[in-house]
């Protein structure tokens, strides 16, 4: 194992740990916007969202929007978390309004920047020596800056060009800050019964805590890089920094320097020949081999963390140009190769074993249409609730195949809306029950997927996931045969041995039944059970509506009588809310 030249007393330290470094002053700003967004939530989606009130309530768009824009200046001027957060959802075009996610995208390049002299400072600190011992030139201008380190173009001894990597000053009380103010959120979220029951939230608090805490571990994102390349080694389609160890310590990595094109710039991408939709093609190819096939998944590819290396064509590597530099702007060439280049390996996730067979058979599930197989993958992977109707689900997914099947992760929003209300008449039932609980380490790897789809929209509006998983299910399915016939020979032997022993538990059953102790254990269907909740919400609304009608006849007698104008106006007042209620 590579170990840092750390001095003596930043061996011992733990830099991404410090629960008494919280900024109280932060901690503060931070929960008040989140209880300012709460309680819009509050009013205007929940209280605002009924009958004859909805005419008061103002249109969602401009108001997210309006959201967005706020959180935006905070990040910006708060940094830490917050930039991570906000970058996520800048790349969610395929679920949220252009509009709100135009607001988010400039958390993806303007990252406010830290002094020079107090990065230089850090540097110093972490290696116990003046930086001009260290690296024979450093440039004071960071090549960028992300939301807990900036990166920083050095060059080594030996003329070797690089780059380093370096926590923000003070980004360890930043974090803890944050992380503290992100768990009061969830425990507001635990309020709700809805989220409550379908997600784990103390362990999903513990989690994020703890990918947090590790991408300031740079010791342990270099390792990560490095694992990350021999998992893909026979991929030529990927690329990745070699790791300086001599040069990295508990708040410095320094790597290769591999800031070729972003994968954002399709400008810079077509310029060279290198087609989009080949990019776009090759990254889904390389996380479907992350998550199904090596098990360790880098979560966070934002456009900040995938740069795109421009390869040479036959005639340039004849005329001996083996490869471009990132400084290097090759000239076109049809059909240039290419190569996808990762950086920053602070979140990286391996996949449970529990969840890999269920994932495989979702993909299988996915690319043969088979709606049975996506259920059962939801079974084995413990994401459905206590109860769920099994069947139902079944028959959700059949429609969802059969109304989104071949839509391009671009056209995903619109044909959303114009299905809503198809979807809202005959499945209002799974709607509104949502019988899903998500596991915190399933969140991650939903979080790669859902950047993931922003990225291949941008790189190609006419991308079809569905298409895509085709081969990879095909190949999953034949696989899974293979193993089913192995297991279909063990089952035959269980099967034998479970016949042999049949005519004695039938004896039992019979002598059971001959002294009236056997007892039969029974449960509703799930027709049943529906038609039983529905009467129990029947039956709800009536006492409701029963409610209300007295207490409209006694506002109205009130009234009439001339005893109390005021008592009256507060029992048809109550009168109105209990309809309303009633109507929910």
């Amino acid at each position: 194992m590579k170990e840092f030249p750390f001095r003596p007393d930043s061996a011992r330290s733990d830099p991404a740990r410090s629960d008494s470094n919280i900024d109280k002053t932060r901690y503060t700003k931070v929960r008040r916007f989140f209880a300012q967004v709460f309680i819009q939530i509050i009013w205007c989606d929940i209280i605002l969202n009924r009958p004859v009130l909805r005419w008061f309530r103002t249109p969602p768009l401009p108001r997210w929007q309006g959201v967005a824009r706020q959180y935006r200046d905070l990040a910006l001027s708060m940094g830490g978390v917050l930039i991570k957060l906000g970058q996520f959802l800048s790349t969610r075009v395929d679920i949220l309004p252009r509009e709100v996610t135009g607001e988010l995208a400039g958390l993806q390049d303007e990252v406010p920047i830290e002094k020079t002299q107090d990065i230089i400072a850090l540097i110093e600190a972490d290696f116990n020596r003046p930086i001009t011992a260290l690296f024979d030139f450093f440039d004071p201008e960071p090549l960028g800056a992300a939301s807990l380190a900036q990166v920083h173009r050095v060059r080594l001894s030996g003329g070797v060009e690089a780059v380093a990597k370096v926590l923000r000053p003070g980004i360890n009380s930043l974090v803890e800050t944050d992380l503290a103010a992100i768990g009061l959120v969830i425990r507001w979220l635990k309020f709700y019964k809805p989220i409550r029951e379908r997600i784990d939230l103390d362990w999903l608090q513990e989690e994020f805590t703890t990918v947090t805490r590790k991408e300031l571990d740079l010791k342990a994102e270099g390792q990560n890089a490095e694992q990350l390349a021999a998992d893909l080694n026979d991929n030529p389609h990927v690329c990745f920094p070699l790791i300086h160890w001599d040069y990295c310590a508990a708040h410095t990595l320094t790597m290769e320097n591999v800031a070729y094109i972003k994968i954002s710039d399709l400008d810079a991408i077509k310029a060279v020949g290198i087609s989009s939709v080949s990019v776009a093609d090759t990254l889904h190819a390389v996380y479907m081999q992350q998550v199904f096939e090596t098990h360790f998944v880098h979560v966070d590819p934002h456009p900040g963390n995938l740069f795109i290396k421009p390869a040479p064509l036959a005639d340039e590597i004849e005329a001996g140009i083996t490869e471009f530099g990132p400084h290097d702007t090759p000239p076109y060439g049809e059909n240039r190769p290419f190569q996808i280049v990762f950086v920053d390996f602070g979140m990286m996730v391996h996949t449970p074993k529990r969840l890999r067979t269920a994932l495989r058979e979702f993909a299988i599930g996915i690319g043969t249409r088979d709606a049975h197989k996506i259920v059962q993958a939801f079974v084995h992977a413990g994401a459905l609730t206590a109860g769920a109707d099994l069947k139902r689900l079944e028959e959700v997914h059949e429609a969802l195949f059969e109304r989104f099947w071949g839509v391009r992760v671009g056209e995903i929003q619109q044909a959303v809306l114009n299905q809503a209300g198809y979807f809202l008449r005959e499945y209002r039932d799974l709607l509104f029950e949502a019988p899903f609980q998500f596991q915190a380490d399933m969140m991650f790897i939903m979080r790669a997927v859902g950047i993931l789809s922003g990225i291949a929209t941008h790189l190609d509006p006419e991308f079809d996931p569905w298409a895509k998983s085709i081969p990879y299910a095909e190949r999953y399915a034949s696989e899974d045969i293979k193993q089913e016939w192995q297991g279909w020979k063990l089952e035959a032997a269980k099967l034998g041995h479970r016949l042999s022993g049949m005519p004695g538990q039938l004896e039992q059953v019979l002598s059971l039944i001959r002294r009236d102790k056997l007892t039969v254990r029974s449960s509703f269907a799930p027709d049943t059970r529906k038609s039983a909740q529905g009467l129990e919400r029947a039956l709800t609304r009536l006492g409701w509506m029963v409610l209300t009608g007295a207490l409209l006849i006694a506002g109205v007698q009130v009234y009439v009588s001339g005893r109390g104008n005021m008592f009256s106006g507060i029992l048809l007042l109550m009168a109105v809310f209990s309809f309303l209620w009633s109507r929910k």
